[in-house]
């Protein structure tokens, strides 16, 4: 039988053409004003998978 797609890891991290999987970066959804300016600014940029985490994001993506 076939796995299926974790849903809720296809709607946050994405599989670029170099194999790498980015994903959006915690802390931008309220208490915003402890967070400096270019900190806010920073934290809206992608970042990818950590090489140590990416055993278990390719199993939930199933590539």
């Amino acid at each position: 039988m076939k796995q299926k797609t974790h849903s809720g890891a296809k709607k946050r991290l994405r599989q670029l053409s170099s194999g790498k999987v980015k994903r959006k970066q915690c802390g931008m959804r309220h208490l915003l004003s402890k967070h400096s300016s270019k900190g806010k600014r920073n934290l809206g940029k992608g970042a990818y998978v950590h090489s140590a985490n990416y055993y278990h994001v390719h199993s939930l993506l199933n590539f």
